[in-house]
């Protein structure tokens, strides 16, 4: 644990998609830290199950299952966690949910829901956050962002529109916090591929079961860059090696980043193993189990990555 994070103990920390991946990884991360714990997410029993075992540590938690798309529901969750665990000190907007399909063979419904959960989601988290941080004058916004708010790639278009739409709306709210001359800082994590349970629970169309693009990097590398974000309040954060290559490239060459993911980005998206019939997908509806921090990638997956800030 980081000096930083100690900064949290005994305060209210609200992380969305709480109990899968990257949210847990972050969860656990300030559980360690003594801070007092919100989660939000959709699947009950795994709320439940995750809750227990924090209070088995000696965790103080609260949680909300509810989605993210809904803002009353995140709204009335937040006034929730206030009232059971004090003044939010940090948000930090992780949910998502994805489509792996070329855009001619996604819905306009699939490509909504998308945009509902992964972009509005977080302005909701955002918006709720803000409501209550601003009577205190103080607080902390983490987005879990993605290389992909700079760059496009093939067969997650919605993914891709949502996390540049985080990104445009995390400036915005970044200025307008300057020119109130706020204590409240809005920071924004820009993630390489994480080895998380998203590959084998999000909805897909193609032949062959989807995976993250090399190199991958496990979530607690992910909630360690989280977690330094939230203790320094910059603005933004890009984690990994790829990040950096993949953004600036595409600053100086997006030509030659077209040609090179239309390319190779199909095959790099997809496993050897064929989709099975009858695969569930996590897209309108939890998915009951496989709530867990590391994903099927862990032989590939690097446990620690370099943090740059933006």
């Amino acid at each position: 644990m980081a000096v930083g994070e100690a900064g949290f103990a005994g305060r209210t920390v609200v992380v969305t998609g709480a109990t899968a991946g990257v949210g847990r990884a972050v969860v656990m991360r300030f559980a360690r830290a003594g801070a007092r714990l919100g989660l939000i997410a959709r699947g009950e029993e795994a709320l439940r199950d995750l809750e227990a075992a924090l209070s088995r540590q000696g965790v103080q938690v609260a949680t909300a299952a509810i989605d993210v798309a809904d803002a009353d529901a995140v709204f009335a969750a937040a006034a929730r966690f206030e009232a059971a665990l004090g003044p939010i000190a940090l948000w930090v907007n992780d949910a998502m949910v994805t489509v792996f399909a070329p855009l001619g063979e996604t819905t306009p419904e699939e490509f909504r829901r998308v945009t509902e959960v992964t972009y509005l989601g977080c302005v909701h988290g955002t918006m709720a956050a803000l409501k209550h941080m601003r009577p205190h004058g103080a607080g902390r916004i983490v987005q879990v962002g993605s290389a992909l708010a700079y760059r496009g790639i093939p067969l997650q278009a919605a993914y891709c529109g949502a996390k540049h739409a985080i990104r445009g709306f995390t400036a915005s709210l970044r200025t307008e916090l300057m020119h109130e001359e706020s204590a409240i800082r809005v920071s924004i994590v820009e993630l390489p591929a994480v080895n998380t349970p998203q590959f084998d629970w999000a909805r897909t169309r193609m032949s062959h079961a989807p995976r993250p693009v090399p190199p991958v990097v496990q979530p607690e590398a992910a909630a360690a860059a989280i977690a330094r974000a939230a203790t320094e309040g910059g603005a933004e954060y890009w984690l990994g090696r790829s990040t950096p290559l993949v953004i600036l490239g595409n600053m100086l060459v997006p030509g030659l980043v077209d040609r090179y993911l239309a390319r190779t980005a199909y095959a790099a998206q997809q496993t050897v193993e064929p989709v099975l019939p009858g695969r569930r997908d996590n897209l309108d509806r939890p998915v009951p189990d496989l709530h867990r921090v590391r994903g099927t990638f862990g032989a590939e997956s690097h446990g620690w990555a370099p943090l740059l800030p933006a």
